[in-house]
């Protein structure tokens, strides 16, 4: 006997008869309601994240989805973030003690003063203009 064609281009199987689907999944509690957790059970569930192996077994135990707890530490680590910027941003630079070398000096090195701020080297070189130096500071206290 002959396979039939398929009937549609999906229909692969020609041989094998179409039978319903019977496994379903419940969900429990997670159906249909809407929750609201306070920072501090956000906070007490992601120090305890922090812990696991098993995300999806903590997910499970309070009842959540996987992804809400990737949620909850992305936004932690952007308010983290938001934070350390704002702390950054207003805070005063620090002037730090100046070390020098009583070693013989190199008369064949221009003289620098290296600035480390906010991640950045700044080297300014002997001869440098005054107002330059200035400017340039005072752009770097602008960078986050």
């Amino acid at each position: 006997m002959r396979p039939e064609p398929p009937e549609t281009a999906l229909d692969t199987s020609t041989e094998v008869a179409r039978s319903d689907v019977r496994r379903f999944e419940v969900l429990g509690e997670m159906t249909g309601r809407r929750r609201f957790w306070s920072i501090e059970q956000k906070l007490a569930i992601l120090a305890e994240a922090d812990h696991s192996d098993n995300i999806a077994a903590l997910a499970r135990r309070y009842d959540i989805r996987t992804s809400l707890i990737y949620t909850w530490r992305r936004e932690l680590r952007y308010a983290r973030q938001a934070v350390a910027r704002q702390v950054s941003s207003d805070a005063e630079p620090a002037l730090v003690p100046v070390m020098a070398d009583s070693g013989a000096a190199a008369t064949d090195r221009p003289a620098v003063i290296e600035v480390e701020f906010s991640g950045t080297v700044t080297r300014i070189y002997a001869g440098a203009d005054a107002g330059l130096v200035a400017t340039v500071l005072k752009s770097l206290r602008v960078l986050p």
